[in-house]
């Protein structure tokens, strides 16, 4: 695999997003995530998953230079359907999935962290959708379960307002479960891992079923409403400007 990696330690995994400078949440390891996923989940000796970034960022966004090479909105709705099915999965994953964030973790890769069953954050972390900005709207279920975590007023300010929140209002709006110092997060959430690593792995997975049954049909309703509005609203030129602008690292000028 190019993106990721992953090392097994007592009865934790950790996986690692190795994709510099940024570790952009391109297709590819999105469907590397996937592959992963594959591996995990039928070796015994894991029994839970630590998420986390290698260098300066958990991962700062989706990959916007590939979005240029995407010729077509049903093409750009399949992106996003594709992201919505391993992110999905991960969710429901039978073995817990704990997101430990620094750095960064903004749209894609926020969404990426939402998948996840905990997110653990440096409090001086940024976490965002900052989607708007470009012209563009989530498209990896961003829409659906931020409102579920933070509330809908809250998480219409983070669409609307493109503006992060750092790890501590994270844990303060119910975006993340714990804040620490970026110098302790790793620790700690290798510490929390291993914890729940002692559970029965039988009674985690009856535990992660459970909470399954908390989203309706009007999530899902919702999530395939993303992605159809994604690729509608990646035909238009406003969001054609959005993305040339952050290409080129200027001010988008949107027209309606």
């Amino acid at each position: 695999m190019e993106s990721l990696s992953w090392v097994l330690e007592g009865q934790v995994a950790t996986v690692l997003i190795q994709r510099p400078p940024a570790n952009a949440l391109a297709s590819g390891l999105i469907r590397e995530i996937d592959l992963v996923l594959d591996e995990l989940e039928t070796n015994k000796d894991v029994r839970v998953i630590l998420l986390k970034g290698e260098g300066r960022f958990f991962s700062a966004g989706a990959d916007i230079k590939e979005f240029t090479t995407i010729e077509s909105g049903e093409e750009f709705s399949k992106l996003a359907k594709r992201g919505q099915d391993v992110f999905e999965r991960m969710e429901n994953f039978p073995k817990p999935i704990i997101a430990a964030i620094h750095g960064a973790a903004l749209g894609g890769g926020l969404e990426l962290a939402m998948g996840c069953h905990i997110r653990l954050v440096s409090e001086n972390a940024k976490l965002g959708l900052p989607e708007l900005q470009l012209g563009l709207v989530p498209g990896f279920a961003g829409s659906q379960r931020l409102p579920k975590l933070v509330g809908r007023a809250k998480a219409a300010e983070m669409l609307l307002t493109s503006e992060p929140i750092s790890g501590t209002e994270a844990v303060q709006w119910g975006l993340a479960n714990k804040a620490y110092p970026e110098d302790q997060l790793f620790d700690k959430a290798k510490e929390m891992a291993e914890k729940i690593a002692k559970k029965s792995p039988g009674a985690m997975k009856a535990a992660i079923d459970l909470l399954s049954y908390t989203k309706d049909d009007r999530f899902y309703e919702g999530v395939k409403k993303e992605s159809d509005l994604f690729g509608e609203v990646f035909v238009s030129a406003d969001a054609k400007e959005g993305i040339s602008a952050f290409v080129e690292k200027r001010e988008p000028h949107f027209k309606g």
